[in-house]
């Protein structure tokens, strides 16, 4: 199929886009990398009046790295993730996920913000984001706004960006150089949609004990979730072989995935046991 007609614009600043969104009054849709909403078009799953191109704004693809932790313009690609050598110590949990998004041709185009604001499910980022307390920073007609990205995914392939709203930066806390962490996730073919991920980060005391666990996971509701119960079960206790069987249990519990065309969801359920095992054991090698 091809797409139905639409207008094309191209502005030169944030300012000039959000103008050209309000104007839309609804019917415009952003462009950065286009991996997402060209296949949409295509099949007239979208049908906007007005496409928005973001290719000529400054500073949306820029990463830059302080003590307040990362920051990555919407248009960085995820590319350019990976030749940033920086962020094997700033963020070393995004360059492993990464390492899963997609194929070599969508790596080249496809951005970060697009992938955000696509929010898929199944999507690396989105579960990275939520996973790491990330900040996403968004400006429209009423100013600027942080939202936590927990609150920022409200359902499949819905966040809480206005239709006058931009998505300029996602914001990476700091990362302690002894932290732990892993990211597991299990596809038919690499670079497909994960039928199921986890994420997940922990610092240890002077005891060796689990302090401020996070385990996130992808592809098991209708957004990334946080997995509370599988933290709580770590948090204040080793990472040991009955630690590690107790949060798996706790994940498979705690979860509902759906069943679809590509497995039930009793084989979900297992195979987030199974990744956050097996994650865990990996982590503590790191």
């Amino acid at each position: 199929m091809k797409p139905s007609s639409f207008d094309y614009k191209s502005p030169a600043t944030l300012h000039e886009a959000v103008s050209l969104l309000e104007s839309g009054n609804g019917n415009a849709k952003l462009i950065a990398g286009g991996q997402s909403l060209m296949p949409m078009l295509a099949f007239r799953l979208a049908v906007p009046e007005l496409l928005v191109d973001l290719k000529r704004i400054p500073g949306l693809d820029v990463i830059n790295i302080g003590e307040d932790g990362v920051r990555i313009g919407a248009r960085v690609r995820w590319c350019d993730i990976a030749r940033d050598r920086r962020l094997l110590r700033a963020q070393p949990l995004l360059m492993e996920a990464i390492t899963h998004v997609a194929h070599y041709q969508i790596q080249n185009r496809g951005t970060i913000g697009g992938s955000l604001a696509h929010a898929d499910p199944a999507a690396e980022m989105p579960g990275i984001a939520v996973t790491c307390d990330a900040q996403i920073a968004i400006i429209g007609s009423a100013g600027e706004r942080i939202e936590r990205a927990a609150n920022f995914f409200t359902g499949p392939l819905q966040t809480s960006l206005g239709p006058d709203e931009i998505l300029t930066e996602v914001r990476l806390p700091p990362w302690p150089s002894a932290r732990r962490w892993a990211f597991r996730e299990f596809a038919r073919r690499k670079g497909d949609f994960a039928m199921a991920g986890i994420a997940l980060h922990y610092d240890l005391d002077d005891k060796q004990c689990v302090v401020d666990a996070h385990v996130g996971a992808i592809g098991v509701a209708d957004r990334p979730i946080r997995l509370a119960a599988a933290e709580a079960v770590l948090n204040g206790g080793p990472v040991n072989e009955n630690n590690i069987a107790a949060a798996a249990a706790a994940a498979r519990a705690e979860i509902d995935p759906p069943s679809d065309i590509h497995a039930p969801g009793a084989y979900r359920r297992a195979l987030v046991a199974t990744l956050l095992t097996r994650g865990l054991i990996q982590s503590i090698g790191r």
